[in-house]
């Protein structure tokens, strides 16, 4: 499986320490609990995008609920992580290299976008969460997994609480903003939640 590359005009990948929580620090199990929705059961094969997966964890993750036939872009700068992802049965992953910050996502009429620990890497969040409604179709939906804190630190420079997330949901043209769940950080600093928008 070779990713899709893209030319960057620079780079960008996530400290080792993000891919560590969602690798070491979480059961495959306690993510699936975390993200589980009424919105990811659908009767037929569906099409979403992983912005920022990393090494694939949450990709993974949001397989178990997927149809088989379902795909998943997989979508991350590090071209490493991106050859270390494990396709799960059934479902067919579409590695593709770039900048989903800067670069133009390259695919259309998702059915769902998820983003786990990659919306605090974006500066200017409410204008990309504009651009990224664009690509999901009417009845989709976009999947957050993020901590609930406004502290900044160097892993998470631009902190997404749930209130935050709220807020920028519907200045972004979502009608309708859902916590599915909460876990305390392996860290033991502020929650990990699951929510979704609509």
């Amino acid at each position: 499986m070779q990713p899709v590359t893209k030319k960057l005009t620079t780079a960008y990948c996530f400290p080792p320490l993000v891919l560590l929580h969602q690798k070491a620090h979480m059961e495959l199990s306690t993510a699936t609990q975390l993200i589980d929705h009424p919105s990811l059961y659908a009767d037929r094969p569906t099409t979403w995008a992983d912005l920022g997966c990393g090494e694939g964890f949450f990709t993974r993750v949001l397989s178990v609920f997927l149809k088989e036939g379902s795909s998943v872009y997989a979508v991350d700068s590090n071209a490493a992580s991106l050859k270390r992802i494990t396709p799960p049965a059934g479902i067919m992953i579409k590695p593709f290299r770039l900048d989903f910050i800067k670069d133009s996502l390259p695919f259309e009429n998702l059915d769902g976008i998820i983003m786990a620990n990659s919306l605090h890497y974006v500066k200017h969040q409410q204008v990309f969460l504009e651009k990224a409604k664009q690509h999901v179709k009417v009845g989709g939906n976009m999947l957050f997994i993020e901590y609930d804190t406004q502290k900044v630190n160097p892993w998470v420079p631009y902190p997404v609480s749930y209130a935050l997330l709220e807020k920028l949901c519907k200045a972004a043209g979502f009608s309708s903003v859902e916590k599915i769940n909460q876990i305390p950080s392996a860290f033991g600093r502020a929650n990990m939640y699951a929510a979704v928008a609509f």
